[in-house]
């Protein structure tokens, strides 16, 4: 009788020490916050791996879910597959999510890619044939914006007022007759081959091995008004977590990574 209740009290001991081990470990699990974050490969992913420890200090698994186009990441965070996504700048979300009717905003302004003008075929602007074919962005804000470029270079002119929602028929001069492909912004520099310039949005630049200080032709000023951001649901943007990865996007480390790593073709927004 005796065996049997010091073997039940052991066994009792036991359990409890299970449970307890259980309970324990059930607490750290629900301790974890996770988010899963969409961003296109080069820079923010790369980016966001600069991050992943900092927040896992803090609790916090990041996941990083990769896509290499500019639509599906908005309506996988609108539709709740995303917690946050970082690939665009604010006039594209601001139209997309207008566009869309999206309730979407951002949360943190974290880098600017310096558009840029590429070509195989000549080593400066002015060796452009007449008629030349010159290919940019097909969405309403990066082609604005690449158009811009091109008046900067003095190559066209737009109508007065064109601004950020510029697009082909706003062209008012164009002396040496450019035609204009219209493509999407990922198969620009796939393009290169088959156009006279090109006009490529920095993260794509370097996914395809472009030296944006070295190879484009001209690019923007630093002062470009593209930021790329953090982007979030309206109804999340004081989420903890969220203001956290916001925050990391914004410290010293991301500052470093981006000045080292990219050397000018990436610069820090904040």
């Amino acid at each position: 009788m005796k065996k049997f209740q010091g073997l039940t009290a052991r066994l009792l001991v036991l359990a409890l020490v299970v449970a307890a081990v259980a309970g324990f470990t059930g607490a750290a699990g629900a301790a974890e916050t996770v988010l899963k974050v969409g961003a296109t490969p080069v820079p923010h992913a790369e980016i966001l791996e600069v991050v992943k420890p900092l927040l896992a200090k803090q609790g916090i698994k990041l996941e990083v879910v990769e896509f290499t186009d500019y639509v599906q990441p908005n309506l996988a965070l609108a539709s709740g597959d995303l917690d946050a996504n970082f690939f665009q700048h604010v006039p594209y979300l601001e139209a997309f999510s207008k566009d869309h009717k999206l309730q979407l905003t951002y949360i943190a302004k974290v880098h600017v890619e310096p558009m840029g003008v590429y070509s195989q075929k000549i080593t400066k602007l002015n060796e452009l044939k007449n008629k030349a074919i010159v290919a940019i962005p097909n969405d309403p804000t990066n082609g604005g914006r690449a158009l811009l470029l091109l008046q900067k270079a003095r190559l066209i002119e737009l109508k007065k007022g064109a601004g950020l929602a510029a697009t082909v028929f706003d062209i008012a001069r164009n002396p040496k007759n450019l035609q204009f492909k219209e493509l999407e912004a990922a198969q620009l520099p796939r393009a290169l081959a088959d156009v006279d310039l090109a006009v490529i949005n920095t993260n794509y630049a370097l996914e395809a091995r472009l030296v944006p200080a070295r190879d484009a032709l001209v690019m923007e000023a630093g002062e470009s008004p593209y930021a790329n951001v953090l982007a979030v649901r309206v109804a999340d943007k004081d989420k903890p977590a969220l203001k956290a990865l916001a925050k990391a996007l914004n410290g010293p480390e991301v500052k470093k990574f981006l000045e080292e790593k990219y050397k000018g073709a990436v610069v820090p927004a904040f």
